[in-house]
């Protein structure tokens, strides 16, 4: 794709079309080199493809893969997002367990940090908020499955050890919420810059997906909308 598309768009390819044929065109463009979209490693451990930021919008391409080198996270996987996730499963199986978190200023497990984001900056920010965090509700997700889950509300996203998995995510930011995540009692302020891929080793995770996909045979189209 030479000119990236807006949401509008995207959003119509997906309830017309189905995730799969969309994100096969993303892959087969970056795979074969005509799109210059740049693969990032992502904190919490997978490697985003920014696909469209059109204002409060936004729909990554998600990729799970012990292939490639992935980010250390600096933080814990439990974390909260400022916007609107609407998550398709493209292949493999993602398991999203929501936390209980609850406020303690007595015998608490985490600290709330704050992460305020500009450009590949993460600004991570430790605040006077400590809880008692559980394990909550668990759903496993599969190639074809469609996930919502409101801004604000504690997860993590887990793929089976040594697994792989792909998804397409749509974002829409709500305004005044805060992107959160927990982490010890005794974090400090600090900063993480995301490192981009180059455009080989993008090309060969956008190749690596694009087969997955194809050789996982899903014809499924969500039938969740936006």
């Amino acid at each position: 794709m030479s000119t990236p598309p807006g949401f509008a768009f995207v959003r119509e390819e997906l309830s017309a079309r189905g995730a799969r044929p969309y994100a096969l065109a993303v892959l087969g463009d970056l795979a074969e080199g005509r799109s210059s979209l740049a693969a990032v490693r992502h904190p919490l451990g997978f490697l985003c493809l920014p696909v469209v930021r059109d204002g409060e919008y936004g729909v990554c391409l998600h990729i799970w893969s012990a292939a490639f080198r992935m980010a250390e996270p600096t933080t814990s996987q439990v974390h909260c997002h400022s916007w609107d996730l609407t998550s398709y499963v493209l292949y493999g199986y993602v398991r999203n367990v929501l936390a209980d978190v609850d406020d303690a200023d007595v015998d608490p497990t985490h600290r709330v940090l704050e992460v305020v984001s500009e450009g590949e900056r993460d600004y991570i920010r430790p605040t006077a908020r400590t809880v008692r965090c559980g394990t909550g509700a668990a759903e496993v997700w599969g190639p074809g499955d469609t996930y919502a889950l409101p801004a604000g509300v504690f997860h993590s996203s887990v793929i089976p050890e040594g697994g792989e998995a792909a998804t397409v995510a749509l974002g829409r930011t709500v305004p005044g919420s805060p992107d959160l995540s927990l982490g010890p009692l005794a974090a400090r302020p600090h900063l993480v810059t995301r490192t981009r891929c180059d455009a080989a080793e993008t090309a060969s995770a956008a190749r690596m997906a694009y087969d997955f996909l194809r050789r996982s045979g899903n014809t499924a189209t969500p039938h969740n909308h936006i």
